[in-house]
């Protein structure tokens, strides 16, 4: 028979629970400690470790003198950085799903001939994917491989291995260039991110290397209500 959980961490799945499901959003106050603690038959100091710990996780903020608030947990990445967004949402504790909208061979445009590095019209593999955490739209991957460096990428089930995985399998990444702006979707894109056409967004272009070769070239589209970008820098004291 499996044991029942101690009472804050019952407290804790109470607040998750609100939070997960939507009814709490971001900077909404929860409960104070005191009223927990009635709500549950626990002592204050109780309610107080659930809180507490749920701080330390960055579901929750206090604010002295105010009380304690729901985090703002968009979705976040990093700029200096070539992430697994299926990890990085497991991070979260959430889950990852994709759909895969498109999977081909084409032949390189301008703009894919340029940023990819080959020759235009030659064979590239093309990918459009999108990614979800909790069934929510969070990324519109469109991208663009090299086959001659991945050959067997369009083999792969994007329903278990996200693109970047299959990358780093295959060559180990060196290099990553990115380039950031806000746009507004296109019709398309609204329609698979689930928001309206007026909706800003964050658009990232990634370009990949593995060493002196140029692997992929992706068009990454995140609605700016779910996710936000993240850049640290270490400088050396002079």
């Amino acid at each position: 028979m499996a044991s029942t959980p101690p009472l804050y961490q019952q407290i804790q799945q109470h607040l998750l629970d609100k939070i997960h499901s939507g009814e709490w959003q971001s900077n909404h106050q929860i409960p104070p400690e005191e009223q927990l603690a009635r709500d549950f038959g626990v002592s204050r100091m109780t309610a107080n470790k659930a809180i507490r710990d749920l701080v330390q996780k960055g579901y929750l903020t206090r604010q002295p003198g105010l009380g304690t608030f729901v985090t703002d947990r968009k979705a976040e990445s990093s700029l200096v950085e070539v992430y697994n967004i299926a990890e990085e949402v497991r991070s979260r504790g959430h889950r990852h799903s994709s759909e895969v909208l498109i999977r081909e061979v084409i032949e390189a445009d301008d703009e894919v001939a340029l940023r990819l590095g080959v020759r235009l019209g030659s064979r590239v593999f093309h990918t459009l994917i999108i990614h979800l955490e909790n069934e929510v739209p969070i990324q519109l991957e469109s991208r663009f491989v090299n086959p001659r460096w991945v050959p067997d990428y369009l083999e792969t089930d994007f329903t278990r291995h996200t693109p970047n995985e299959v990358l780093v399998a295959a060559c180990p990444i060196t290099d990553v260039e990115h380039i950031v702006e806000a746009v507004l979707p296109d019709a398309q894109a609204a329609e698979s991110l689930a928001i309206d056409m007026e909706s800003p967004c964050l658009s990232m272009i990634r370009r990949t290397w593995s060493g002196e070769q140029l692997i992929s070239y992706a068009r990454l589209l995140h609605p700016g209500s779910r996710y936000k970008l993240r850049s640290s820098l270490h400088l050396q004291a002079s």
